[in-house]
């Protein structure tokens, strides 16, 4: 089988597409001849090193895939063969083939496209885990989305409309901005050109966002953090902006607010449940049209440095696909 491979840490020029002996499936597993992989930005970071995960060399990058069961091992009963399916690991998807414990796949109804259920995982359900179980966002509360048009960005802004909330989108271009209100955001932020803080508050009559979902990091933070509500949330998710930021804790004193830690690798490694309930219900949503999972651009396997590079440069709206 053809795969995507990391054999030293370095930026994503340096993977290489080469061949690999078929897996074969043992004891409780299931091999899946991958038809669509998903991208997210922590892909950028794992080949490089940069991620809170090392994978043992050489590895594919790629956390989340979709496909048909190709083969089953002794014992396995929740699949079969022929069955189309999705899952998620933290890293090895970008191969034809992948074998993985068949529990831990979840079957994908005939009516959602596997390229769409390979790119909902992660970003659908971190979102939901955020803002649902962190933030326990409520119909009527303001939500503010930092890099709203991204993959994880999008899913807050299409999730909370789905809680009731007022969304304000924050993004850095109008191309952008215009995405988000597209899928339901209610108002718009261009923090390139406007001040995060003094718009926050303009938009909220200067009573500040009671929830804030920040994938960004950086400067936008801490103006974030300045513009929360009374008993806000502030949730941290990631940091795409490169720069991990030094709140001033006095204003999270003053305003009695929380910043909370969203760490939803980790919860679906302690919570395997989770990870399936969260697949389920997103894979629901989509299917009756509650949330886009929208796919940006497909592109080979053999291209996934480009791929990677769309991500980096901050060209993506929605999610990146490989397509095998």
């Amino acid at each position: 089988m053809k795969a995507v491979l990391c054999r030293r840490f370095g930026p994503p020029e340096g993977l290489e597409y080469a061949d690999l002996p078929d897996p074969v499936a043992g004891e409780g597993e299931a091999v899946v001849d991958v038809k669509a992989a998903a991208l997210n930005f922590f892909d950028t970071l794992i080949v490089q090193g940069k991620y809170q995960i090392k994978p043992p060399l050489p590895f594919s990058p790629a956390a989340e895939f979709a496909g048909i069961v190709s083969a089953v091992g002794a014992g396995v009963s929740s699949v079969k063969t022929g069955d189309r399916v999705c899952g998620y690991h933290a890293y090895g998807s970008g191969r034809e083939k992948v074998c993985v414990r068949a529990e831990t796949l979840v079957k994908v109804p005939a009516a959602l496209e596997l390229e769409r259920a390979a790119g909902l995982i992660v970003t659908y359900g971190t979102a939901l885990h955020a803002l649902l179980d962190r933030a326990q966002l409520k119909k009527g509360e303001t939500l503010a989305v930092l890099g709203a048009a991204g993959g994880v960005g999008l899913a807050a802004v299409e999730i909370g409309k789905i809680t009731g909330a007022r969304v304000i989108a924050c993004a850095s271009s109008q191309e952008k901005l215009d995405f988000a209100r597209r899928h339901g955001a209610d108002e718009t932020i261009n923090y390139s050109t406007e001040n995060l803080k003094d718009r926050l508050r303009a938009l909220t009559d200067d009573r500040g966002a009671d929830v804030v979902f920040d994938p960004v990091g950086g400067p936008f933070s801490e103006a974030a953090v300045r513009a929360t509500a009374w008993e806000g949330r502030h949730l941290v998710i990631g940091f795409a902006s490169g720069e991990i930021p030094k709140l001033p804790l006095n204003h999270v004193l003053l305003r009695g607010c929380s910043v909370v830690g969203v760490a939803w690798g980790n919860l679906t490694r302690r919570h395997p449940a989770r990870l399936r309930a969260f697949i389920e219900q997103t894979m629901a949503w989509a299917i009756d049209g509650k949330i886009s999972a929208h796919v940006d651009k497909t592109y080979p396997l053999a291209k996934t440095v480009e791929a990677l590079g769309a991500i980096a440069r901050r060209e993506v709206k929605g999610k990146i696909i490989l397509t095998v």
